[in-house]
């Protein structure tokens, strides 16, 4: 069990690893020195990675095979959500941290922000279907299943709460300021890649069908 539970911890860190649209947001909001509310950005990633790791267990990866409308609406709905997140990161280009792109005002609007970018994002429930169908035992018991829940979880709210740290630092804010226009407009070409990725991918699979 154990060996398990390590080796899903492991897949998923080498996952948390490679940048994507959540480290996109917390250095976006850490270093505009909005501090206190990108602690519930993370408590709001982690729990869409809770959310994703549930249906996951509970046969989601089957259900998008059988219904493959269903995964196209999700495609669907995360490709434009983060073309919306591309388009508030251009528009603010050089702005000073108290317009920036990304101001959350209240810790629910943080925590809000931190879910939906999390969720609007299907590859996710992907990735732990594959992950939890590969590595767990054919008929894995209750307490194996919370376990690897709670494993990856733990996983996203120590490593966010790390970059969090890091991208809050003085220097790394400083340094920010100095550059936050191209920063900004770099994290708005990454983003509105992976929402037109999204996008792109629904409609070739239209064609096909």
């Amino acid at each position: 069990m154990l060996s398990n539970l390590f080796t899903v911890w492991l897949l998923h860190f080498a996952v948390l690893l490679s940048p994507g649209v959540n480290t996109l947001l917390l250095s976006q909001i850490a270093a505009s020195g909005q501090t206190r509310q990108v602690r519930f950005v993370v408590l709001g990633i982690a729990t869409a990675t809770m959310v994703w790791a549930s249906a996951a267990l509970l046969g989601l990866h089957a259900l998008l095979t059988t219904l493959p409308e269903l995964r196209q609406s999700l495609q669907l709905v995360g490709g434009c959500y983060l073309l919306y997140v591309a388009w508030r990161l251009w528009c603010s280009g050089g702005a000073a941290s108290n317009t920036a792109a990304f101001t959350a005002h209240t810790p629910w609007a943080a925590y809000r922000l931190g879910f939906l970018v999390n969720i609007t994002n299907p590859k996710g429930g992907v990735f732990f279907a594959t992950v939890f169908t590969t590595v767990l035992p054919a008929s894995p018991d209750l307490w194996i299943q919370l376990s690897a829940g709670l494993v990856v979880v733990a996983n996203s709210l120590v490593w966010h709460l790390f970059l969090a740290a890091l991208f809050g630092n003085v220097r790394v804010q400083s340094a920010h300021g100095r550059a936050r226009g191209w920063v900004n407009r770099l994290a708005a070409g990454i983003v509105g890649a992976l929402g037109l990725h999204l996008l792109l991918a629904v409609v070739r699979e239209a064609r096909r069908g």
